[in-house]
């Protein structure tokens, strides 16, 4: 099932409560695009293309949610809640490019109010249609690297729950497996908020694939000792020229594999491409509250001191020099980045 989708009978946008996972398997429903922020915020739904989606979802609430009776009222109402929607979660690109994909909708609207809020659920009912068609395609061109025994090591989770359904790096491992390839994946847990451990293992059992759970610090040790072939991961923002901002740990990872002589691939949709950027250090990183960090996620037990402080940063940028190849639903896109996306994109 997708991780979002709209309730017509209710005029809903329902979310897979990720949080609970893999202990609890809960679906929310929010009739506000407040709630719909408030959910992005708290990570109810996470991943770049899944927190887009919800996007384009809150702007079609915001709609029907308005009491405005004029076109021009509506779209007033729209750029509000636009805004109040990017500011959920800064690092993640996705979500202001589906928000603005959103009210570009309304400059070329010619109807009425209604009409314009039918035609705005519509949009965001065909960004959701796309990420799943867009996923499925980097897939196939990503499963393509993936050769029969190999070991891979992935970072947090990029699987059908960090997208509207599918994934980008583990649908690419998924895809591979279809294709009858026999693969291990090493599961980073990804700290603090051990969305490998949690999201990705459980992903993994659905798909039949044999993994094992390792400590985020542990990827350079199999490597070291030739257990590992490749390296891959997802992306919540990438600069022009490359730079990928990702989960905090892709970085280290990332030196890791360069160090051994590992391919490290970063997949994802080119809606991820923030081309406005000219490198990562131009990137937002969000820091959240230090008490993820400072105590036990799920059991809420404190395992520091009373004074211990913390800093929680949730991304990291790593420099396109150490991506081997970009997996994109345009093709495999090898560096020198700038100039090969330009090619990609023209094509």
């Amino acid at each position: 099932m997708r991780t979002i989708t709209w309730n017509d009978d209710a005029q809903k946008v329902e979310m897979i409560d990720q949080r609970l996972l893999p202990q609890e398997f809960m679906i929310n429903a929010y009739e506000q695009y407040q709630e719909v922020a408030d959910a992005i915020r708290a990570m109810v739904i996470r991943g770049a293309p899944a927190i887009g989606a919800a996007g384009a979802f809150g702007i079609a609430l915001a709609a029907y949610q308005s009491k405005a009776s004029t076109t021009a009222a509506l779209i007033e109402d729209l750029e509000e809640a636009g805004a109040f929607l990017n500011k959920a979660r800064p690092t993640a690109v996705n979500l202001a490019w589906a928000v603005r994909r959103m009210l570009k909708e309304t400059v070329v609207f010619d109807g009425s109010v209604d009409e314009l809020r039918d035609h705005l659920l519509a949009s965001a009912k065909a960004i959701a249609d796309e990420d799943v068609e867009i996923n499925k395609r980097l897939s196939e061109f990503g499963a393509a690297l993936i050769e029969d025994g190999d070991h891979i090591v992935h970072h947090c989770n990029t699987g059908a729950l960090a997208t509207v359904d599918w994934g980008t790096a583990l649908g690419v491992i998924r895809m591979a497996q279809e294709q009858g390839k026999k693969i291990h994946v090493f599961v980073d847990e990804t700290r603090p908020r051990l969305q490998g451990a949690r999201l990705t293992a459980w992903e993994l059992e659905q798909y039949g694939i044999p993994y094992d759970i390792i400590t985020d610090g542990a990827s350079g040790y199999l490597m070291r000792r030739g257990l590992v072939q490749k390296a891959i991961f997802g992306a919540d923002r990438v600069a022009a020229n490359g730079d990928v901002a990702n989960k905090i740990g892709t970085y280290m990872l990332a030196l890791a594999a360069y160090d051994n002589g590992i391919p490290a691939f970063a997949a994802f949709p080119m809606s991820t491409v923030d081309f406005e950027l000219e490198s990562g250090n131009m990137i937002p990183i969000e820091e959240r509250d230090e008490a993820e960090v400072l105590q036990l996620q799920l059991l809420g037990k404190r395992v520091t001191p009373g004074n211990a402080s913390a800093r929680n940063f949730a991304f990291d940028v790593t420099p396109a020099r150490l991506v081997s190849a970009w997996i994109t639903e345009k093709g495999v896109i090898y560096p020198p980045f700038t100039a090969n996306i330009k090619a990609a994109m023209a094509e």
